[in-house]
Protein backbone atom coordinates (compact mmCIF):
# COMPACT_ATOMS: atom_id res chain seq x y z
CA UNK A 1 0.00 0.00 0.00
CA UNK A 2 1.01 3.22 -0.82
CA UNK A 3 1.04 6.60 1.50
CA UNK A 4 1.60 10.18 0.89
CA UNK A 5 3.07 11.83 3.58
CA UNK A 6 2.59 16.20 3.03
CA UNK A 7 3.89 17.96 5.38
CA UNK A 8 6.14 21.39 5.15
CA UNK A 9 8.57 20.11 7.87
CA UNK A 10 10.69 17.53 6.80
CA UNK A 11 11.24 16.41 10.86
CA UNK A 12 7.46 15.67 10.92
CA UNK A 13 7.36 13.90 7.73
CA UNK A 14 9.83 11.58 9.40
CA UNK A 15 8.16 11.37 12.76
CA UNK A 16 4.78 9.98 10.53
CA UNK A 17 6.75 7.57 9.00
CA UNK A 18 8.57 6.08 12.41
CA UNK A 19 4.79 6.65 13.72
CA UNK A 20 3.22 4.61 11.07
CA UNK A 21 5.88 2.04 11.78
CA UNK A 22 5.21 2.00 15.57
CA UNK A 23 2.05 1.32 15.24
CA UNK A 24 2.10 -2.05 13.23
CA UNK A 25 2.16 -0.76 9.53
CA UNK A 26 5.05 -2.23 8.65
CA UNK A 27 3.75 -3.05 4.58
CA UNK A 28 3.81 0.46 3.45
CA UNK A 29 5.87 2.57 0.87
CA UNK A 30 5.78 5.75 1.92
CA UNK A 31 6.01 9.11 -0.16
CA UNK A 32 6.54 12.37 0.73
CA UNK A 33 5.67 16.22 -0.43
CA UNK A 34 6.39 19.32 1.12
CA UNK A 35 3.57 20.84 0.08
CA UNK A 36 0.04 20.64 -1.67
CA UNK A 37 1.62 21.52 -5.07
CA UNK A 38 4.51 18.95 -5.28
CA UNK A 39 1.50 16.47 -3.95
CA UNK A 40 -0.55 16.92 -6.97
CA UNK A 41 2.41 16.22 -8.87
CA UNK A 42 3.06 12.49 -6.96
CA UNK A 43 -0.59 12.19 -7.09
CA UNK A 44 -1.41 12.22 -10.75
CA UNK A 45 2.57 10.60 -11.52
CA UNK A 46 2.13 7.37 -8.86
CA UNK A 47 -1.37 7.88 -7.07
CA UNK A 48 -1.34 6.67 -2.97
CA UNK A 49 -4.07 4.66 -1.47
CA UNK A 50 -4.24 7.15 1.37
CA UNK A 51 -2.86 10.97 2.02
CA UNK A 52 -1.67 12.37 5.41
CA UNK A 53 -1.48 16.17 5.28
CA UNK A 54 -0.77 19.26 7.24
CA UNK A 55 -3.05 21.67 7.18
CA UNK A 56 -1.00 24.96 6.74
CA UNK A 57 2.08 24.74 4.43
CA UNK A 58 3.55 27.19 1.41
CA UNK A 59 2.85 27.33 -1.68
CA UNK A 60 -0.95 25.52 -1.61
CA UNK A 61 -2.17 24.18 1.80
CA UNK A 62 -4.16 20.90 2.90
CA UNK A 63 -7.18 21.78 3.06
CA UNK A 64 -6.72 23.70 -0.58
CA UNK A 65 -5.12 20.14 -1.93
CA UNK A 66 -8.25 18.17 -0.46
CA UNK A 67 -10.62 20.52 -2.67
CA UNK A 68 -9.00 20.27 -5.44
CA UNK A 69 -8.00 16.47 -5.34
CA UNK A 70 -12.52 16.09 -4.67
CA UNK A 71 -13.26 18.42 -7.30
CA UNK A 72 -11.26 16.20 -9.67
CA UNK A 73 -13.40 13.44 -8.91
CA UNK A 74 -10.40 11.85 -6.85
CA UNK A 75 -11.63 10.15 -3.96
CA UNK A 76 -8.18 9.22 -2.36
CA UNK A 77 -8.62 8.09 0.96
CA UNK A 78 -7.35 11.52 3.10
CA UNK A 79 -6.87 12.76 6.67
CA UNK A 80 -5.07 15.57 8.29
CA UNK A 81 -2.48 15.32 10.81
CA UNK A 82 -2.02 19.13 12.19
CA UNK A 83 -1.73 20.74 15.51
CA UNK A 84 -5.16 22.73 14.00
CA UNK A 85 -7.80 21.32 16.06
CA UNK A 86 -10.40 23.91 16.44
CA UNK A 87 -14.29 22.57 15.81
CA UNK A 88 -14.33 24.93 12.95
CA UNK A 89 -11.43 23.19 11.23
CA UNK A 90 -12.72 19.68 11.99
CA UNK A 91 -16.45 21.16 10.23
CA UNK A 92 -14.12 22.42 7.24
CA UNK A 93 -12.22 18.95 6.79
CA UNK A 94 -15.14 17.41 7.32
CA UNK A 95 -17.15 19.32 4.60
CA UNK A 96 -14.69 19.29 2.00
CA UNK A 97 -14.17 15.25 2.32
CA UNK A 98 -11.47 14.99 5.14
CA UNK A 99 -11.77 11.29 6.62
CA UNK A 100 -10.29 12.05 9.89
CA UNK A 101 -8.41 14.45 11.70
CA UNK A 102 -5.00 13.61 13.68
CA UNK A 103 -4.05 16.08 16.47
CA UNK A 104 -0.29 16.82 17.33
CA UNK A 105 1.35 15.67 19.07
CA UNK A 106 -0.03 11.86 18.44
CA UNK A 107 1.03 8.53 19.58
CA UNK A 108 1.55 5.16 17.60
CA UNK A 109 -1.65 3.85 19.18
CA UNK A 110 -3.49 7.07 18.39
CA UNK A 111 -2.76 6.05 14.37
CA UNK A 112 -3.29 2.18 14.95
CA UNK A 113 -6.86 3.31 16.25
CA UNK A 114 -7.72 5.69 13.39
CA UNK A 115 -5.57 4.72 10.35
CA UNK A 116 -6.35 0.78 10.75
CA UNK A 117 -9.34 1.25 8.62
CA UNK A 118 -7.53 2.62 5.96
CA UNK A 119 -4.19 0.33 5.86
CA UNK A 120 -4.57 -3.27 5.15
Amino acid sequence: MKILVVDDSRAMRMIVKRTLRQAGFNNIDVAEADNGVAALQQINASPPQLILCDWNMPEMNGIELLRSLRGKGNMTNFGFVTSEASPEMKNTASAAGAQFLITKPFTADTFKTVLSQFIR
